[in-house]
């Protein structure tokens, strides 16, 4: 995550901001104990359809550790992000606090909101001697006194099992909270109640619950749509308290329908040539689309709506898997000219030269040795080309 900083309320808030500005802008706010990386998988995900501006939250990450003993400092901090990178009609993802966050941002300044995503989170969570308690156990032994309560409450008993170092490494992201935030924000969420927020909101609302989540259960998230007019509501399976570590594609998935279903972002056909653009660099695009003719152009139209806009800009895989899925299929069918045409997309889809040459070796293996050979001339002739023109490529990836 890149490192960028703006005021807010005394302090500097870091955030990064990415994606193509015509784009629908999703706005990530973490949880307690996390920081902006929490969202990496997801946006991966959805980085075919959307922009994207996340940040650690005060007291969090790389972000101010004074302050944010009141929920209403989070939320002006989030606010002030907005107006100062002249963003509005976003939609907020917010997860946990972050969701008690987007709740208020959206019932105080409605203009700015197209729409909610309210992740493991409720109008209120937890009762004063809970968080009482968790505050004095952190001041006076620690964040690592609590770490391992706290991420049973996170993950389900299927993740920590199966991913131990990955699981290993978010303990390592709570355990290095700053204390001063990680307290501050304990007392934010003790002392802030917005079932009245919620009962006023007026965007669009989807709701979404882990099956598994310790923090949040489904019932208290299920209670929170109930309050809010037209919420809906969704339960991922097998997930705790982070969906967005442990179930990202579901997630994605989520997202994306709550966000095509309001009908306000680009067409079929324009989502589908952003991505072409996107893959195989405007340079190819421009040069195909001058070439089209009356009598290929509805073949054309065709290719850009379905393969482009609805099978490579769908959320459940990244831009990479899809690039290199690709190849190998090139590869297989013995389609030599798409396949140097994809070879050559690695530029923009972060595929690999190492990467291509191992699916081109399972191509010999499940392919046949011809398909793979042929793949490799072909492969070793482009990226001849490419390295040749490299400072050319990397203008056009620009």
């Amino acid at each position: 995550m890149n490192i960028n900083a703006l005021p807010a309320s005394g302090g500097y808030l870091n955030y990064q901001l990415e994606g193509p500005e015509h784009r629908p802008l999703i706005v990530f706010s973490n949880s307690l104990g996390t920081d902006a990386r929490i969202w990496s998988s997801v946006v991966e995900l959805l980085s075919n359809q959307y922009r994207f501006l996340r940040y650690d939250m005060r007291g969090h990450g790389l972000s101010s550790r004074e302050g944010g003993a009141g929920l209403e400092t989070h939320v002006n901090d989030l606010i002030q992000l907005l107006e100062n990178l002249n963003e509005s009609q976003v939609y907020l993802c917010g997860l946990s606090v972050g969701g008690m966050v987007s709740q208020c941002v959206a019932g105080k300044r409605p203009d700015l909101v197209k729409g909610l995503i309210l992740c493991a989170t409720a109008p209120h969570i937890g009762t004063p001697d809970m968080w009482n308690e968790r505050i004095e156990s952190v001041r006076g032994h620690g964040l690592e006194s609590i770490c391992d309560a706290v991420l049973e409450r996170w993950f389900s008993a299927e993740y920590q099992a199966q991913n131990p170092a990955r699981h290993a490494i978010w303990k390592n992201m709570l355990s290095q909270t700053p204390v001063e935030g990680y307290i501050n924000t304990c007392k934010a969420i003790r002392d802030a109640d917005n079932t009245d927020i919620c009962r006023r909101l007026s965007v669009p609302t989807l709701c979404i619950a882990g099956d598994k989540d310790g923090a949040t259960p489904p019932e208290l998230v299920k209670s929170m749509a109930d309050l809010i007019p037209g919420a809906k509501y969704e339960v991922i399976p097998c997930a705790g308290h982070l969906p967005c570590i442990e179930q990202p594609g579901a997630l994605a998935t989520l997202i994306d329908r709550f966000i095509a279903s309001q009908g306000k972002h680009e067409c079929r056909f324009e989502r589908g040539m952003s991505v072409r653009r996107s893959v195989l660099g405007s340079v190819h695009v421009d040069r195909a689309e001058a070439n089209k003719t009356t009598f290929d152009e509805p073949f054309q139209t065709f290719i850009t709506e379905s393969a482009w806009g609805s099978v490579w800009s769908r959320p459940g895989l990244s831009k990479r898997d899809r690039s290199l899925i690709t190849i190998a299929m090139m590869a297989v069918l013995g389609h030599e000219d798409e396949l140097a045409m994809h070879i050559r997309a690695t530029i923009n889809t972060g595929a690999t030269m190492l990467e291509v040459r191992e699916v081109l070796l399972q191509v010999a293996i499940y392919g046949g040795a011809p398909a793979s050979n042929n793949a490799m001339r072909i492969a070793k002739k482009v990226y001849a080309e490419l390295a040749e023109a490299a400072p050319t490529n990397r203008d056009e990836a620009k």
